[in-house]
């Protein structure tokens, strides 16, 4: 850094008598602040104070000096148009662009479903498709990093930063921003370590960030003199406070840290992504998409173990969760909560019965779709099941011929649900586990509820269709099926009263 500024100096020398020629010839004066005192104005000026003289007196200023003006006048510092275009240039380069070259980065390093990543990037594809939320996070910060050092010469700069103070070149604005920043950075540190730095070594760093801080605000303003004393303000910061400054690639690697463990935390305690391998859930999940899983909705969990803070259990019938298998806890699955404690479950032809109550459904169609590789079509009756308050489509295959027509009955113990797949004829769920006898899901296994689809790829592509399609909610066809869109509409209509969807209590079951 030192380096390269004593270079700018040695470029400036002449530059610099010739620019004071020139400000001794002017007629017009170029009214400023005052210079900062030792002691105190040396921090960043704000929206409407950094106004150094009226903009006629500053073009007079910077025609007499020889010095380039930044091209347009901007508008002034405070006004809303300014404000505006400020907000505009922050969002778009500093979330929006990061972010879609994120959202890019990840969609072309996720190999196709059911495709096995192979050359020399497998592995990180491999990380790309088992946690994409992190890989988004970090290139997210990757992507941003790499734009603030463009910063200056993105379009809109000019408004998103602090006008120079009248006659300084557009050129110095890195090395103002640089003495500004160093300027913070002494003032933080001496007041961080207090007692570890001598009275000695504390005066030597106010009295060269005085210097610094006057030379910047001077009038008529000397490149020379700034370059000057933002070279010795950073050495001298360096000698007498460097064993608690901060390197570059330190903070660029802290950023980076900071960002995966935000991610982690949030992975773990707020919300996951998960992808849908399979079409046991078809029709209300498709093989490809990408989902969101709320953490917090049955209660946070406390690291290392399985207990909850403020549980909420057991889940609501209805609920889309994802769960640990429990025959293979490594294993996560995502199906629909049919039946709660004290339940007795039946399934007849794949539709469920609660506590002898077979939960009401409307048939909306028939319903097909293509699966596997190669690719196998199936065709099936689609219905809309409503349970308590929820309403949720459910597919019956029509090759189902092996599929049992009763099974169970099955009682749900204490502390489990039991759950279903909405495809029911090609779902491995409950009614299959622990070697057919059936099984529920202990509340221990629990991760979270299924919220909406953030991503979702299909043989062709990218699916925008289904692009924040809630998971809960309002039964939603896929744009295949969107024919069958009358007859959901029909089924919705005719939905049946709270009272009708709701099963009878546990002791009201059938013998």
């Amino acid at each position: 850094m030192a380096e390269d500024i004593e270079k700018k100096a040695d470029e400036a020398s002449p530059k610099a008598g010739s620019d004071e020629a020139a400000k001794d010839e002017a007629k017009e004066p170029v009214d400023a602040k005052e210079p900062a005192s030792d002691e105190g104005d040396a921090d960043e000026p704000k929206d409407g104070d950094d106004e150094a003289a009226p903009a006629s007196s500053r073009d007079d200023s910077a025609k007499a000096s020889g010095v380039a003006t930044e091209g347009p006048p901007a508008p002034a510092a405070g006004s809303p148009y300014r404000r505006l275009l400020r907000l505009a240039y922050w969002t778009v380069f500093f979330v929006a662009v990061p972010f879609g070259l994120a959202c890019l980065f990840v969609w072309a390093l996720t190999p196709p479903s059911g495709v096995e990543a192979h050359g020399p990037f497998a592995w990180l594809q491999t990380i790309v498709r088992e946690q994409p939320v992190p890989v988004v996070i970090v290139a997210f910060t990757v992507f941003e990093t790499a734009i603030w050092f463009a910063r200056h010469k993105l379009p809109l700069a000019a408004y998103a930063y602090l006008p120079l103070p009248a006659g300084v070149s557009t050129e110095l604005r890195g090395h103002f921003e640089r003495a500004r920043a160093l300027i913070d950075e002494a003032e933080r540190l001496l007041r961080k370590q207090g007692s570890n730095v001598t009275p000695k070594n504390r005066d030597a760093v106010r009295d060269a960030t005085a210097a610094l801080s006057a030379a910047m605000t001077r009038t008529p303003f000397k490149e020379s003199d700034f370059v000057d004393a933002l070279v010795r303000a950073d050495e001298v910061v360096d000698n007498r406070l460097g064993q608690w400054r901060k390197s570059e690639l330190r903070e660029y690697f802290e950023s980076i840290v900071i960002a995966v463990g935000i991610a982690m935390a949030l992975r773990q305690f707020v919300a996951e992504a998960f992808k849908i391998p399979s079409g046991s859930m078809i029709p209300t999940l498709q093989v490809g998409d990408h989902i969101f899983v709320n953490k917090l909705v049955y209660g946070p969990t406390i690291p290392f173990t399985k207990s909850r803070l403020y549980s909420r259990m057991p889940p609501e019938r209805g609920d889309v969760m994802v769960f640990q298998f429990p025959e293979h806890p490594e294993q996560d699955f995502i199906k629909r909560v049919i039946a709660t404690p004290g339940d007795t479950l039946e399934a007849k032809n794949g539709h469920p019965w609660i506590n002898g109550w077979e939960v009401p459904s409307c048939f909306a169609g028939v319903y097909s779709y293509s699966e596997g590789e190669p690719a196998t079509h199936h065709e099936g009756d689609l219905y809309v099941e409503f349970l308590e308050d929820e309403a949720y489509l459910t597919l019956y295959d029509h090759a189902a011929g092996m599929f049992p027509e009763t099974q169970g009955p099955y009682k749900v113990a204490p502390g489990e649900v039991w759950v279903m797949g909405d495809n029911r004829h090609n779902s491995h769920d409950s009614r299959m586990w622990f070697g057919g006898q059936g099984g529920g899901v202990p509340f221990a296994n629990i991760k979270g509820r299924a919220a909406f689809v953030w991503l979702s790829m299909g043989d062709s592509g990218v699916e925008w269709g289904r692009f924040g399609a809630p998971v809960m909610g309002r039964p939603r066809l896929p744009p295949a099926m969107k024919h069958l869109e009358a007859g959901l509409t029909k089924c919705l209509k005719e939905r049946p009263p709270l009272d009708k969807t709701s099963p009878p209590p546990a002791g009201a079951a059938k013998p």
